[in-house]
């Protein structure tokens, strides 16, 4: 049996800060965020939350929704760039935390794609008969790196976790096909700088992303079997919104047929893409055995694809 998503949960801050916000903070305006990124607020941490908090909210949300214990869970994979600290790591933290006594844990780091190596990473270890249960979380608050005097970056980024629960799933369900890539001669693009904060060719990146996304999804269509026109849903990463649309113009998706809630939630890094599946789930975008692309890039630079028939 194939490898799927049998639970999924996110969670995001309380605390919305408005593009009218971030106006009185610096040179910027609603308008110019709006019309260049698509995003209109985003979600901020409070100083006496963690990414370990926001990461242990979203994992007891997806083991909730899979219907299974801390306990059965044998390994943590949690995905960020901004760990509360070295070591010991968000995975262990909230191994602790949810009493997962059984799961061995560790981070990983592929930037805005990581939360599709952690799938891809999970499947392997549980087609492979190693684990039954393995839990995979994005998780990030970017608002700690973030340059809060800088407006090319600091109106992009927000913060937020996401997670899934990868066990076996029924026929003809599950991960179908995937893409993981690496490029490092592109890391000078988008990397953290020695004042700690998120510094970015915007440029560069984007035209990395509107090729990178597009060839991606298109090649893990044809992995998986299957034409542009099987698709039922998009999920990209929540970067900006005329990436967005061009990878949704690749595939010739309508609009409703692609994730898009970056208006609500910026960028989120590793969380941007669970997040914007769970919000389609529970609005009823996504249902049973569509077929699904989720397709992401990010800081290294790395990108990564996943056609997967959603359901249990």
């Amino acid at each position: 049996m194939a490898a799927g998503l049998i639970g999924i949960g996110r969670y995001v801050p309380e605390n919305i800060v408005t593009n009218a916000d971030l106006e009185k903070m610096m040179d910027t305006s609603d308008e110019w965020i709006r019309t260049r990124t698509g995003i209109e607020e985003r979600r901020i941490a409070g100083d006496d939350e963690n990414t370990s908090d926001l990461a242990f909210k979203a994992a007891e949300a997806a083991i909730k929704d899979a219907g299974i214990t801390a306990d059965q869970i044998g390994l943590i994979l949690v995905n960020t760039v901004t760990p509360d600290q070295p070591f010991p790591t968000v995975a262990c933290m909230i191994q602790e935390r949810l009493g997962a006594t059984k799961a061995a844990a560790m981070d990983q780091s592929a930037a805005c794609a990581g939360y599709m190596y952690g799938l891809v990473t999970a499947k392997h270890f549980v087609e492979a008969g190693t684990y039954d249960y393995v839990l995979v979380v994005g998780a990030e608050k970017l608002s700690k790196i973030t340059d809060w005097t800088d407006r090319n970056t600091a109106v992009l980024f927000g913060d937020g976790a996401c997670a899934a629960v990868v066990g076996k799933v029924s026929e003809g369900r599950g991960i179908l096909a995937y893409e993981l890539g690496a490029d490092g001669s592109g890391g000078k693009f988008l990397y953290q700088d020695e004042h700690d904060h998120i510094a970015m060719n915007g440029r560069e990146v984007f035209k990395f992303a509107v090729r990178q996304m597009g060839e991606s999804a298109m090649n893990v269509i044809e992995k998986a079997g299957y034409q542009k026109e099987d698709v039922d849903f998009l999920i990209p990463h929540q970067a900006n919104i005329r990436i967005i649309d061009a990878a949704r113009k690749r595939l010739d998706l309508p609009e409703d047929k692609v994730a898009a809630v970056i208006s609500k939630y910026g960028n989120t890094s590793a969380a941007s893409i669970g997040n914007a599946m769970v919000e389609c789930v529970e609005n009823g975008k996504i249902k049973d055995d569509d077929l699904i692309v989720l397709v992401g890039f990010g800081g290294g630079l790395t990108w990564g694809a996943i056609a997967l028939r959603y359901g249990k």
